[in-house]
């Protein structure tokens, strides 16, 4: 019993350390190692996007591509249990498509897998995030399903766009 709580102390306090390092290289805009910390079979999911796999990565890269004047930042990294890490972060940005500032809260639910991040689920207001980022229309709408369709239709073109780009 004492080598599996010594075992799970450890392991934990590196995936501590994982989530840590996952969101001081967004803090660098990194998105390199920041793909590298996921697990070939990942999923992500928020408001807005739903991605497996090597989609993650390029998300995160046109994140910091497009967000030049981002700063980030994140707290209470904390352990539920083996294999589970929940982390607060707060990115400030403005949003490409209007030219408006954003201060967007996320709680982020991540299980690991072999060492590498195997699932992330995002949360935040997305009625709060498009009032900040769409100004009165996602203010009135922000709580209207189609308007959220939209903007994630419009995510995951522009994402697809980014990766065209990426390989040309």
């Amino acid at each position: 019993m004492q080598l599996k709580e010594t075992w799970d102390k450890n392991t934990m306090s590196e995936e501590i350390d994982l989530v840590k390092q996952l969101y001081t290289a967004f803090q660098h805009k990194d998105a390199q190692t920041m793909a590298s910390f996921y697990h070939p079979d990942a999923s992500f999911q928020d408001e807005v996007f739903t991605l497996k796999g090597e989609d993650i990565g390029h998300m995160w890269a046109m994140l910091c591509y497009r967000g030049k004047d981002m700063t980030m930042t994140f707290q209470d990294v904390r352990s539920r249990s083996p294999g589970h890490v929940t982390c607060h972060w707060e990115p400030i940005y403005t949003f490409s498509g209007t030219g408006r500032k954003v201060h967007n809260r996320i709680d982020t639910l991540i299980e690991m897998k072999d060492g590498k991040i195997w699932k992330q689920k995002d949360s935040f207001s997305f009625w709060s995030w498009a009032s900040q980022a769409l100004g009165l229309p996602g203010m009135l709408l922000g709580w209207a399903p189609f308007l959220k369709s939209k903007v994630r239709a419009t995510a995951n073109q522009s994402l697809e766009d980014f990766k065209t780009k990426q390989k040309a």
